[in-house]
């Protein structure tokens, strides 16, 4: 008898109904061929259509199931312009802990593509996601909170007045935890390359901290597999030795040139939560586009699979919409509780 696996399906706003269907019947499908599981739809709510539920947007009992289920996979969720409200995504990795946003990006053939090459653009990108300016610590321009912050913190000869203000709280213990995360899977992938990209040269208690943070975990985590990056240009002629792994740096900016003229130079990637925002999407328009993008939000025990696209309003319902990245999502649900063939199966199709 194929094991039974709960899986928590959020199918969200827009076009997440009608993309979440078609994911479903393709899982379905791979599984009806392989009989490696079972997959048991649970569906819960979440975004728009939750609130108009007249409940959150994020449920309470949506959390709780997929705490008791540890597996979720979600539609494209929409998030009220102002008002207070937190974004969906947000919201469930600060409170599920869903530390690492892992994003794999690879060419399909045949997919439309800015770039001549993009059949070396073959990475998969870890951002670290409970952090940052993405922590959501704010204070409205002019309000008490925001005069008495910045007094506190004796600004007022280094800001403009009645400024809007806003925290980046950047730890040793979500750095370290993230770079770990990537470091295993370099090691799971015989990966040859991890690349820290951060802003250090600029913001040097923060993101300097965050790569010095990363190099020592790599150290610590690897041992004699460490190689620094000076160390292989100098001592080995572009070839990685077997069983080392070179653990490489970039500022953020020049990374963005990088993976546009050299994105053969990576394998693995990590890097805070805003930069790597920007980041992974600017990756997947080397690919073809957000509606070629997967996605997951990994904790330790703990993991929500999504499209990474929006909700495309205007095309709900008009059977226009790309479930690509979603049924790619699922591939990476599916390589997640041991169900390889059924993951291959769905890359297979969609290539």
């Amino acid at each position: 008898m194929m094991k039974k696996i709960p899986v928590v399906v959020i199918p969200g706003d827009g076009i997440g109904p009608e993309i979440t269907s078609a994911m479903q019947a393709v899982v379905d499908a791979s599984l009806d061929i392989s009989h490696e599981v079972k997959i048991e739809w649970q569906e819960a709510n979440a975004g728009l259509s939750a609130l108009t539920d007249g409940v959150d947007l994020l449920p309470n009992i949506t959390l709780d199931l997929i705490r008791r289920y540890k597996l979720a996979i979600k539609g494209p969720t929409a998030t009220p312009i102002g008002g207070g409200h937190r974004s969906v995504n947000v919201a469930l990795r600060k409170e599920l802990d869903l530390y690492a946003n892992f994003r794999p990006i690879r060419w399909y053939k045949g997919i439309d593509t800015p770039i001549r090459r993009p059949e070396q653009v073959r990475f998969s990108l870890f951002r670290e996601a409970t952090e940052d300016v993405y922590a959501g610590i704010e204070f409205a321009a002019g309000t008490r909170e925001a005069e008495e912050l910045a007094l506190f913190l004796h600004l007022s000869d280094r800001i403009v007045p009645h400024s809007a203000l806003g925290i980046k709280p950047v730890s040793e213990f979500a750095s370290r935890r993230i770079m770990r995360r990537a470091l295993q899977f370099a090691v799971d992938q015989k990966a040859n390359r991890v690349t820290i990209v951060h802003k250090g040269n600029i913001m040097k208690f923060t993101e300097g901290a965050f790569a010095a943070w990363c190099r020592q975990e790599a150290q610590a985590f690897l041992g004699e597999r460490y190689l620094s990056e000076e160390q292989f240009s100098t001592d080995f002629q572009g070839s990685v030795p077997d069983g080392k792994i070179v653990i490489q740096e970039r500022i953020a900016d020049a990374m963005f040139q990088e993976i546009l003229l050299r994105p053969e130079r990576h394998e693995v990637i990590v890097s805070m939560n805003l930069n790597g925002d920007y980041l992974s999407d600017a990756a997947a328009a080397l690919v073809g586009g957000l509606g070629m993008a997967p996605g997951a939000n990994l904790g330790d025990d703990l993991a929500v699979f999504e499209a990474v696209h929006g909700t495309a309003p205007d095309i709900a319902g008009k059977n226009l919409a790309n479930p690509s990245a979603l049924i790619l999502s699922s591939a990476l649900l599916l390589d997640h509780v041991g169900a390889k063939r059924s993951a291959l199966l769905i890359r297979e199709a969609i290539q």
